[in-house]
This record gives C-alpha cells, sequence and structure tokens, in this order.
C-alpha cells in the first residue's frame, strides 16, 4: 500500500478527530485522575485497540447494519450510553470518598483496558464515522480491508501520542492542586462530563 495523496488526506482528517475533547478524553482524565498514568495508559491503548474492531466492521461492511437498522443503531446507543453514565457516577462517588482508606487501590476496580474498549467500541457513532470516512479515502483497485486497517494503525497511533500526554498534563495538574483538596472537584467534573457525553449519546439520531 502507497502513501498517497488520499491516504495523507485522511490522515489530516483523523489528527483533528483524535485532538477534537470528546468521551475518550473524559474517560482518560477519569482513570488517570483515580488510578494513575500507568493506568490511563492501558486505558488509551484499549481506546485505540477498538479502533481496529470498527476499521475491520467497516471494511466487511457489518457496520451498514448500524447505519441503516434504527433497531440496532439504538439498541448499540443506549448501552454505550449507560456505560459512559455507569463510569461518570464512578468518577463521583469517589470524589466524595473522604477517607483515603476507602479509595481503590490500582491493583483493584475495573479493568483500564477493557474500560478503554467497551467506550470505544460501543460507541455507534464511530462505527458510523469509520463506514462513512473510509470510503472517501480509497480509490478504486485498493483492498479495502488493508485500507482500513492502516488508517486505524495511524489512527491509533496519533491516538496513544495524544491521550498519553493528557494523561501526564491532567496527572501533573492533579498533583499541584490536590494538595488544596480541588482534586476532588476535577473528579466530580469528569464525572459529569462523561454523564453529559451518555446523555448526549442517548438522544443523539443517525
Amino acid at each position: 500500500m502507497t502513501f498517497d495523496s488520499l491516504f495523507l488526506a485522511g490522515l489530516a482528517v483523523l489528527a483533528l478527530l483524535t485532538i477534537s475533547p470528546g468521551a475518550d478524553m473524559a474517560l482518560v482524565a477519569k482513570i488517570t485522575l483515580e488510578r494513575g498514568q500507568r493506568a490511563a495508559l492501558l486505558a488509551t491503548v484499549g481506546i485505540c485497540s477498538g479502533l481496529f474492531v470498527h476499521a475491520t466492521a467497516s471494511a466487511l461492511g457489518l457496520s451498514v447494519i448500524l447505519a441503516t437498522s434504527a433497531e440496532a443503531f439504538t439498541f448499540v446507543k443506549l448501552v454505550g450510553a449507560a456505560y459512559l453514565t455507569y463510569l461518570g457516577v464512578q468518577a463521583f462517588r469517589r470524589s466524595f470518598r473522604h477517607d483515603e482508606a476507602e479509595l481503590p487501590s490500582p491493583r483493584r476496580g475495573a479493568n483500564p483496558l477493557l474500560q478503554g474498549v467497551f467506550s470505544n467500541v460501543l460507541n455507534p457513532k464511530v462505527a458510523v464515522f469509520y463506514l462513512t470516512f473510509l470510503p472517501q479515502f480509497m480509490s478504486p483497485g485498493d483492498n479495502v480491508l488493508v485500507r482500513s486497517l492502516a488508517f486505524a494503525v495511524a489512527h491509533g497511533l496519533m491516538g496513544i501520542a495524544w491521550l498519553s500526554g493528557y494523561a501526564y498534563v491532567v496527572s501533573r495538574i492533579s498533583a499541584v492542586l490536590g494538595r488544596a483538596g480541588v482534586g476532588r472537584w476535577l473528579e466530580r467534573v469528569t464525572g459529569g462530563v462523561l454523564i453529559g457525553l451518555g446523555a448526549r449519546l442517548a438522544l443523539e439520531r443517525r
């Protein structure tokens, strides 16, 4: 596969998508505040792994089901919205625990890698985006699956770089402000963002 002008144009669009605020950044912030940068990196890898699911499904035509079936789209959308809301409520509950002994240790709780995977895979908007986005940057004769996976690899690498840097910034801010008790408010804001994103996803139409 060659890196032609269409592929490079697609990469530019994916770069803009990568840095756009959304559920991925909210989830990484939540996990960074709760369990640190290492757990946030695992969540980031999980998020980016989900891109391969969407790219493969798009190449094989499975995403057409979500794009054309209102029932399938609504089901996946509501499951994804419920999951984001659940993560937001978790962040809220944790922020109100004043006894540090009650806080979960890095070895306990939900696996951050799986949280990242579920958050991405259960978002039907990503599936529909890949279905409508990728064909615009393919030429006749391209191997659709190979091209789709190449986009997913590039998107994943950009995501890992961006979200890892973002987790570092969140961690530093938390370390400075946490001494003044502001860290808990950061968790509440993050929880509120996740709940808001869940509500928006639940109300969105195709």
